[in-house]
């Protein structure tokens, strides 16, 4: 039997709770691993809250929240392939085990070794926000010299998209809340502040002619307000609002591989995405990790250490 923090019905924070659960068994296609370090993303309590369905791999209540971790491969399911019992891996929970917990099964294709020299901290950080900025910016795909607005520079994923593509020779303008300064600057992004005054008016004077690219992390009116400064519509991409098609941007096209595990940690390990975590929780405080980021007071990553 192993601790896990998890929900027990979809709901809000009320529907949390401590529980104890025996060690999973890998199905065929899954790994199960010790976890050493999971993520807090915002993804975690809208699955709590019943908004994103799908991801429960059919599991009964209590499920576990966290959808990213890091640790090591205890056992192998059926038919998985380049992974060994040992082997130090970071990857995702696709099939409903949930990573707030002593030990979880994480789908094997979607789970990738941690190469020498990473740490499992900063490997638990890559599955959502590394993989999620290469895919925006390989999806707009722009030369070195245009400019790229990241809306919603201040966490997680602004700040992996900044760091990103200030590594392909962009200009990169963000736009966040004032406490999120330091950080979007220090990821090389001019930094906008939306509680300051008129974001449209400040963006125009520094890009007039529009941006060449736009990735959306806020959703809503927020994105209502920004699409209009893209020099082309189609080069609006949103990761969170699938209503920007109407817009005439797009989604963002997810790869969940081990190819691009893979590809964002050799990033991380050459410094080009160096993910900026700002709280490390232990699992005892993960209602407190949670609560955090679901109140948005957090910039960059939130983590919870396991083990």
């Amino acid at each position: 039997m192993g601790q896990a923090w998890g929900f027990d019905g979809h709901g809000g924070p009320e529907v949390q709770k401590f529980f104890d659960r025996p060690d999973p068994a890998p199905g065929r296609g899954e790994v199960l691993i010790r976890v050493d370090v999971a993520g807090v993303n915002p993804l975690d309590y809208l699955l709590r809250s019943g908004l994103v369905p799908g991801f429960d791999g059919g599991r009964p209540f209590p499920r576990v929240l966290g959808m990213e971790a890091a640790g090591t491969v205890l056992a192998l399911g059926e038919d998985v392939d380049g992974l060994e019992v040992g082997d130090a891996v970071f990857g995702f929970a696709l099939t409903g085990g949930g990573t707030y917990a002593e030990t979880t099964v994480l789908s094997a294709p979607n789970t990738a070794r941690v190469p020498a020299g990473l740490s499992a901290t900063v490997a638990a950080t890559l599955p959502i926000a590394g993989t999620t900025a290469v895919d925006v910016l390989d999806q707009l795909g722009l030369p070195a010299g245009a400019t790229v607005l990241v809306n919603g520079v201040g966490g997680g994923v602004g700040l992996a998209v900044a760091q990103l593509a200030a590594g392909r020779g962009l200009r990169v303008i963000g736009i966040g809340s004032t406490a999120k300064r330091e950080h979007a600057e220090a990821a090389g992004a001019r930094f906008i502040d939306y509680r300051a005054g008129d974001v449209v008016t400040a963006a125009r004077e520094l890009v007039p002619d529009g941006f060449d690219g736009i990735v959306d992390l806020v959703g809503g009116t927020s994105l209502r307000t920004v699409a209009p400064l893209a020099r082309e519509s189609g080069n609006v991409i949103a990761v969170g609002d699938m209503s920007v098609t109407d817009l005439g941007g797009r989604f963002v096209e997810r790869r969940l591989d081990r190819e691009n595990l893979e590809r964002s940690a050799r990033l991380a390990l050459a410094g080009v995405l160096a993910p900026v975590i700002t709280a490390i929780h232990p699992l005892s405080d993960a209602p407190a990790a949670v609560a955090a980021v679901e109140h948005g007071h957090t910039s960059g990553k939130v983590v919870i250490k396991v083990t």
